[in-house]
């Protein structure tokens, strides 16, 4: 990664941080409400719009959770999980028992303004123009709003005439009693699976480390009809949003053919 066309004053640097990462990673991302459901319409729309797949990109992808998701349905693919924390990374990787040769896993960092160079060089190298799908999962919103239609301008380009992009993230909520409703919500679940693993954390304290957890800054929220907006704007078509939560919303749309 060139880190030349990164800004100093980025929040997101942080998800670097190995303990970070396992924290995150231990105790939340199970937590997340209504996953399985979330992974199900992600299945169903990418049934639906793509009948059969032959390559996929995670865009951030964490734990692999969503391109893992897809490889299952269709164990053909070509994949590429891409991430910029190696922690992140490793644990994607851990997460298969083997991995295929069509699967590859690349350090990454979408928050520089040359992303774009890294991926397509490994997209050459596997023998790949463009992705049937893009999925990415809680990773964009920590990019400023200027950051994020740039990438979502990288995503419209790097997808096939035809190709679909779904972005399940973090949006901002339109007023603060929205706001309070979700982090209510969080709190719930976060206990509840603390308490399947007998950790036992309080409510309260688990509540107090949600509200001064480390990677709070980090948070860069924009409303999800803003983002579908900017989507359409680029040149996506049937962009809609397909679930929301709260503050978890699942949007995106197809690259025209």
């Amino acid at each position: 990664m060139n880190s030349s066309s990164t800004s100093p004053d980025r929040r997101d640097t942080i998800w670097q941080d190995p303990e970070l990462a396992r924290t995150f990673l231990e105790g939340v991302r199970g937590a997340i409400p209504l996953a399985a459901e979330q992974i199900d319409i992600i299945l169903r729309i990418v049934a639906q719009t793509r009948g059969k797949l032959d390559s996929f990109l995670d865009l951030g992808c964490g734990d692999g959770i969503l391109g893992r998701s897809l490889h299952q349905k269709y164990p053909d693919a070509k994949g590429i999980f891409l991430d910029f924390s190696p922690a992140m990374l490793e644990a994607a990787r851990q997460n298969f028992t083997e991995i295929p040769n069509h699967l590859r896993f690349v350090a990454g960092d979408f928050g520089a303004e040359n992303w774009h160079d890294r991926l397509t060089s490994e997209m050459e190298e596997f023998n790949l123009s463009h992705f049937d799908a893009i999925v990415s999962g809680f990773a964009i919103h920590h990019q400023s709003d200027l950051d994020k239609q740039r990438i979502y301008r990288d995503i419209f380009a790097f997808l096939k005439p035809g190709g679909l992009f779904l972005n399940l993230e973090h949006v901002s909520s339109r007023s603060p009693w929205g706001e309070t409703l979700f982090n209510e919500l969080f709190i719930d679940s976060l206990y509840r699976f603390h308490q399947t693993r007998e950790s036992g954390k309080t409510r309260e304290e688990i509540a107090r480390e949600f509200y001064h957890r480390d990677d709070k800054n980090a948070n860069i929220l924009a409303p999800i009809e803003s983002q579908c907006r900017w989507l359409e704007n680029i040149g996506f078509i049937d962009v809609d949003c397909f679930f929301k939560i709260f503050e978890l919303g699942l949007f995106g749309g197809v690259k025209p053919v």
